[in-house]
């Protein structure tokens, strides 16, 4: 059995066993998920999945440009998602309860809290998404910029 084949039955078992921890009445039966890591490497992935499962990561962002470039919708309320870690394991599901698109310039320090990266601050918010973003965007063929639209999400947790 290959990695990848591996991990999709495992990812299957951890949804079905989301699922069984659910009365059978619960909407979340009739719902389908996305399974995926958050970060551009193993090290990164790990790391944000450790601030989700201990909550102190109730938010996320990407830019606008890498939906579009893939021709793919940006999230919604209601998505359903697993998180993985940098070994494309499960670590908990995470339901988005609120998106919005906002200029990279325009995001506040309650935003930036809600990443739950480094000390919570805007400043540490902003010098490591520039990093992020610098290191992510060329692959879509931009560029950062202070006034890029980022698509803000905000989630909870609702298994682990």
């Amino acid at each position: 059995m290959s990695l990848m084949s591996m991990n999709k039955e495992v990812i299957g078992n951890y949804w079905t066993e989301f699922l069984d921890s659910l009365p059978p009445d619960s909407p979340y039966h009739r719902k389908s998920y996305v399974a995926e890591s958050l970060g551009d490497n193993p090290a990164l992935a790990d790391e944000l999945g450790r601030l989700i499962t201990k909550g102190i990561k109730t938010g996320t962002c990407s830019a606008l440009w890498e939906w579009e470039a893939e021709g793919s919708p940006i999230p919604q309320p209601g998505l359903i998602s697993i998180v993985l870690n940098g070994q494309n394991r499960p670590l908990c599901i995470i339901e988005t309860t609120e998106v919005y698109v906002c200029r990279f310039n325009a995001v506040d320090e309650e935003f930036a809290h809600s990443e739950g990266e480094g000390d919570l601050s805007l400043q540490y918010w902003r010098e490591a998404h520039t990093h992020f973003f610098s290191r992510v965007l060329p692959k879509f063929g931009r560029e950062f910029s202070e006034d890029m639209p980022l698509v803000c999400e905000r989630f909870k947790v609702i298994y682990k």
